[in-house]
């Protein structure tokens, strides 16, 4: 097991149970290996922030790992910048999002995906903070967290 970084592995980064079900080969390339590293390294922030272990449950997804998965078109998670994580011990996604977004810790998104946060490390670095809404299993985004959870905002 490669290990990027003290918490968190490449198998940790590239885990993917429909993957694994489809039979779609998720090996990243030496180049997301490499991006990968820097996920790694932003997620150690992260967890240093919020002082509690993680539970990644998507980083890299090759494109028909992607598609499978019903990700967006030209996800970061295709070029292995993002990763969608849980931190139950911390709180609710929507209390993650909005802590994190009152810290200095650079990032490129942070999205309160319903059940789940995502988060990029895209070089852009836009500092983007989005919430999605589900609508028949189609997202749409708006900027910004909301003070409270809405019922649409839940994932899947």
């Amino acid at each position: 097991m490669t290990q990027l970084t003290e918490h968190f592995s490449l198998a940790e980064l590239t885990a993917s149970d429909t993957a694994a079900q489809e039979g779609i080969d998720n090996t990243p390339s030496d180049e997301i290996t490499s991006n990968l590293q820097g996920v790694a390294e932003g997620l150690e922030k992260v967890r240093a922030i919020l002082g509690t272990p993680m539970h990644i449950n998507s980083g890299y997804r090759c494109a028909a790992l992607n598609a499978a998965v019903h990700g967006v078109a030209h996800s970061a998670h295709e070029e292995g910048f993002a990763a969608d994580f849980t931190s139950p011990d911390f709180g609710e996604p929507l209390a993650i999002v909005q802590h994190l977004q009152q810290t200095d810790l650079a990032f490129d998104q942070i999205i309160q995906e319903g059940t789940w946060v995502h988060i990029s490390f895209d070089p852009q670095m836009r500092h983007q903070v989005l919430t999605a809404h589900f609508n028949n299993g189609v997202a749409t985004y708006t900027k910004g967290v909301p003070a409270t959870i809405d019922e649409d905002s839940h994932g899947l």
